[in-house]
């Protein structure tokens, strides 16, 4: 009896679904279930494809990534996202042969510099926005050419004009692709994987200054073909062609959300905002800090409250903010967005002021004074990739003791200016400090929904990239000005060390609160 009933208590499949009914009901109740006409077997019609919703896409690009083709475009993700990174610092070096070559003054020389840094950090979080509106894949492809373009632009560049020109598109290209990188990584991996690639993502952009200053120094020193200071440029270009032609292979292929709007009054707020901020920390110290510069940080701090009553507005009108306050409420995102400006302050600030005293009482040469910091990087290198094989409730501990160990030894910077095995060993102490970033990003992407990775992306990105803006303005301020005083980069190296001390410590303060709020939410 109980065979009976849950038999003919459950709808009979179709026979296309392979056995027929009358072979699942008992023999003696078959003619209970009605019989469906017979119709005439056709051939099947090919249909074509329903396109594939976002969800089905990612666990498409999830698969993908468990193979070749996911590593492979890993490699093409972090490529670029080097060729940026490699793009702020591999020109600093050249200064000296462009100011000679293009006759360039003082403050052409910063706009140089600082065109491709504003342009950059202003369009950052408008970059990982388009992502998500019209997908990753493409938005990556389209900054990618943009910033090759921009590159050959550089090289070719007849004058300063045109060159400052060029270097603001560049920036613009590299704002388009470099948010795309971490929502990539974010969107396609999981678990162990998302670690390890994170982990070689945060060595990219850590190494990718020290890189620049080493390649730029070999590149101006060959003067290939007589070019100067052009080859820091076109470098780029054989670069960028390849990986736009195997991106187009490998990278998964996302559709984008094309319901969603661009927040374009946000946009509107938020790229002065960031300029007011940043454009006087770049430049404020050559100029003597003038008033202007006060006036226009005060601006922008003020036009960021304005952002956030923007925002709460268009939220409030059914609309989809630029930044969310989704996203900042997922569990220690803001802990992790202090962690992100406090670390790679001090990181910025550290490669900025030690070039300059390698490079001036040291008496070394751009070439050296780049390989003088592989110890660090290696170093960086060593725990960033290999952090996530220690046992999970070490973790979050290791954040704050990660940045601890950072601080002591940015104490130790000026009794061992005078350089030597002990100054490079202690340079290596600071890389295994500063190599617990990767964990920071880990845990401030761990519960922020898949959709809102754009948006955390571009926010992670963007404090990054402020947060070395503005340690090398105020860190190396206090450098310049005890070197100028004392006459001497090794006197200056004392007070820069107490400075990134402090820098370090407030972090490990920060990551406290992450671990701790880490800790609320797996607890």
């Amino acid at each position: 009896m109980t065979e009976t009933t849950e038999t003919t208590g459950r709808q009979a499949p179709h026979p296309a679904g392979g056995e027929p009914v009358e072979a699942r009901v008992p023999a003696d109740l078959r003619h209970v279930v009605p019989r469906e006409p017979q119709q005439p077997t056709a051939p099947p019609r090919s249909r074509p494809p329903e396109p594939r919703s976002p969800a089905v896409a990612t666990v498409a690009a999830t698969a993908a990534a468990r193979g070749h083709g996911g590593r492979l475009a890993l490699a093409v993700l972090l490529l670029g996202q080097f060729m940026a990174i490699l793009d702020v610092s591999i020109v600093n070096v050249a200064l000296p042969t462009l100011r000679t070559d293009l006759r360039t003054s003082d403050a052409g020389l910063q706009l140089v510099v600082a065109g491709y840094v504003l342009s950059y950090a202003v369009l950052l979080i408008t970059g990982a926005r388009l992502g998500g509106i019209v997908g990753h894949r493409r938005t990556f492809l389209a900054g990618l050419a943009v910033f090759t373009l921009a590159s050959a632009a550089c090289g070719l560049a007849p004058g300063t004009g045109t060159l400052i020109g060029f270097r603001f598109v560049q920036g613009a290209g590299a704002a388009l692709m470099t948010p795309q990188v971490m929502s990539m990584i974010q969107r396609t991996f999981t678990g162990p994987a998302r670690a390890r690639a994170l982990g070689l993502y945060t060595t990219v952009v850590a190494g990718g200054i020290v890189v620049g200053q080493a390649a730029g120094g070999l590149l101006v020193s060959a003067d290939l073909f007589g070019s100067g200071w052009r080859p820091v440029f076109l470098v780029n270009v054989p670069v960028g062609v390849v990986l736009l032609a195997v991106g187009r292979r490998v990278l998964p292929v996302d559709g984008g959300r094309h319901g969603a709007g661009l927040d374009l009054p946000g946009v509107l707020v938020i790229s002065p905002a960031v300029l007011l901020v940043v454009l006087p920390l770049i430049l404020g110290h050559d100029e003597g800090w003038p008033a202007w510069c006060a006036a226009s940080m005060a601006a922008g701090v003020a036009l960021f409250g304005l952002f956030a009553a923007v925002e709460r507005r268009v939220a409030a009108r059914g609309g989809r903010p630029l930044i969310s306050a989704r996203v900042l409420r997922a569990p220690g995102l803001l802990p992790a967005v202090a962690v992100l400006i406090l670390a790679p302050a001090s990181w910025g600030a550290f490669l900025f002021t030690t070039t300059l005293h390698l490079q001036g009482e040291l008496g070394m040469g751009a070439l050296g004074s780049g390989l003088a910091f592989i110890p660090c990087v290696v170093a960086f290198g060593l725990v960033s990739l290999n952090w996530q094989r220690l046992p999970g409730h070490w973790h979050s501990r290791l954040i704050p003791a990660g940045f601890a160990l950072a601080a002591v030894a940015y104490l130790w910077i000026g009794p061992l200016a005078g350089g030597g095995v002990g100054y490079e060993a202690l340079t290596a102490v600071i890389g295994l400090g500063l190599g617990v970033m990767p964990i920071v990003m880990t845990v401030a992407l761990a519960h922020v929904p898949v959709e809102d990775a754009p948006d955390a992306s571009g926010l992670l990105l963007t404090v990054m990239q402020l947060g070395q803006v503005t340690g090398v303005a105020t860190v190396g301020t206090v450098f310049l000005t005890v070197a100028a005083d004392s006459h001497s980069t090794r006197h200056a190296e004392y007070a820069t060390g107490w400075s990134l001390a402090a820098t370090a410590l407030a972090a490990a303060c920060a990551a406290l609160v992450l671990a701790r709020r880490r800790a609320s939410v797996t607890g």
